[in-house]
């Protein structure tokens, strides 16, 4: 599995769309990423299957609330 790997993501703030970089040495993450257009920021949650050599990526924006 390639560690670095690309994601085209859009913004949930303004929908601008841009290439995310993902490191997926670390395994699975939870983090913020501004957005390069507006700036607010976005929540991230990156989990790794390393057997299945997958990524999945989720999205949302740093106000929704997720129960």
């Amino acid at each position: 599995m390639t560690l670095i790997s690309h994601k085209n993501i859009t913004c949930p703030h303004c929908g601008h769309h841009y290439r995310l970089t993902l490191d997926t040495s670390e395994g699975d993450q939870d983090y913020y990423e501004d957005c390069v257009a507006c700036c607010h920021p976005i929540h991230l949650t990156l989990s790794v299957d390393h057997i299945h050599e997958r990524v999945a990526l989720q999205l949302d924006a740093d106000d929704e609330q997720i129960f």
